[in-house]
């Protein structure tokens, strides 16, 4: 169904220190190419409301028109006349919920099998695998379902990071997939670290970014670095 599709599934909005999508200018530039009106989704935003988050968006990247979708007087037009879609991070429940109210999933789907970019960052990412089982994110809304769009066929967690602060007693992101592929050990998870990211291109699956990924398969656990083939998960 994707073979077309072109998925650039980012970690996070922020490197280190750096300034709001400052790390990811170049991936971003190099995944959009000439396109330069890109049609934003701000629904996992919650205390921020949607138009400042689009603004926010559009101030990181001034080389674009950034039009967020909330403003449009009907969101399946506004996506059937995409050339790019943007999903930016927050909390991945909320976001999905309102994809699931306005029946979007359909529309998005169908327009990136067809070969339209896609760039998603944290919660914009999470909804790229086949659930939204291992967000990072509490569940403050209930969507109708977990299912999202299965651009690829494994679970994602962005922002992964096994670091625990001194003293902590609470599990660790390890652990909490751990318990995951417990109860789905056939079901592969992708952590991405800050600052690298997953691309889909070409119908092949690539790391991409400074820093390795990491597997989680049943009881295995290993190191995803840019030379890992990944089609598997196509």
């Amino acid at each position: 169904m994707y073979e077309k599709a072109k998925v650039l599934m980012l970690s996070s909005s922020r490197k280190g220190n750096e300034a709001y999508l400052e790390h990811a200018q170049s991936m971003i530039a190099d995944h959009l190419k000439e396109c330069r009106n890109v049609l934003f989704i701000p629904y996992a935003g919650v205390t921020m409301s949607w138009t400042e988050y689009t603004k926010k968006v559009q101030e990181a990247l001034p080389s674009y028109k950034i039009n967020g979708i909330h403003e449009a007087g009907d969101p399946i037009e506004a996506i059937r006349q995409a050339e790019a879609i943007m999903i930016g991070g927050g909390n991945t429940f909320h976001m999905l919920n309102e994809l699931y109210q306005q029946d979007l999933l359909p529309e998005i789907k169908n327009k990136v099998a067809h070969g339209m970019p896609y760039i998603g960052w944290s919660a914009g990412s999470n909804v790229c695998g086949l659930s939204i089982k291992t967000t990072n994110d509490m569940p403050i809304v209930e969507p109708p379902s977990f299912n999202s769009f299965g651009f690829i066929s494994a679970q994602l967690n962005p922002h992964y990071t096994n670091y625990v602060p001194p003293g902590h007693n609470g599990e660790t992101r390890d652990q909490r997939i751990a318990e995951f592929c417990v109860v789905n050990p056939d079901t592969a998870v992708i952590g991405i670290q800050e600052g690298s990211a997953l691309l889909r291109e070409n119908n092949k699956l690539r790391l991409i970014g400074p820093l390795n990924g990491t597997l989680f398969l049943g009881k295995e656990k290993s190191d995803i670095t840019q030379a890992t083939d990944l089609n598997e998960f196509l």
